[in-house]
């Protein structure tokens, strides 16, 4: 009985430090974040997040999200008006196919519209749900895959339905279990300007701090 009572105690008191540690963890710093590769920094609005997404619950990985905006990107009058980019680095995503990264996107617009609704004023009978339709293309330079496609959904901005087309791209680094997911975004077409700003932003990416 004391043998059972020992073994008790001690783990309550295992589960008691566990939630104090949890507790006490530090809150991330976007700003002070030290990534494990260079992705460019200058002429970009940038903006870096816990992965779990807060507005994407239904998303179980764990990471950072690290985001590079234009500088037109929220000016309705600019060519660069929603054309920008993010990245995943992924601690947990290592099947990333066309398929899981389409529910992927899904998820992650419609709770980012979401918490615009009430924020924005939106009307519910704008709210359209996201639908994104990818494709496997020839791998691009270190990539593991490339895709391409398209992400229809509500621009929350301008509050009327978008389509942004999407290059994402799949890669690890040397010597790490991470996955990184690197998307490219614009309701620009393909060959304006914009893309050459985003392709180049891709094409600088190193791996290694």
């Amino acid at each position: 009985m004391k043998k059972f009572s020992s073994y008790l105690f001690a783990l309550i008191l295992s589960c008691l430090c566990a939630e104090v540690m949890a507790q006490n963890k530090p809150a991330f710093d976007g700003p002070s974040w030290k990534p494990p590769y260079q992705l460019e920094l200058e002429g970009w609005g940038i903006e870096r997040f816990p992965i779990p997404i807060d507005f994407a619950p239904s998303l179980t990985y764990t990471g950072v999200e690290d985001i590079r905006f234009t500088k037109g990107w929220s000016d309705h009058k600019s060519p660069e008006y929603w054309s920008y980019a993010f990245l995943w680095l992924l601690d947990n995503g290592p099947g990333q196919t066309a398929a899981i990264i389409q529910n992927n996107l899904n998820a992650y617009y419609d709770g980012l519209v979401g918490r615009n609704v009430t924020k924005r004023n939106i009307p519910k009978a704008l709210v359209i749900k996201t639908q994104t339709k990818l494709q496997a293309i020839k791998t691009e330079g270190g990539d593991l895959r490339t895709f391409l496609g398209t992400i229809r959904m509500l621009d929350y901005m301008a509050q009327k339905p978008m389509v942004l087309n999407a290059r994402i791209h799949v890669k690890k680094c040397p010597g790490s279990t991470q996955t990184i997911v690197f998307y490219q975004l614009s309701p620009k077409p393909l060959n304006q300007p914009v893309w050459t700003k985003l392709n180049a932003l891709w094409s600088r990416f190193k791996c290694g701090a």
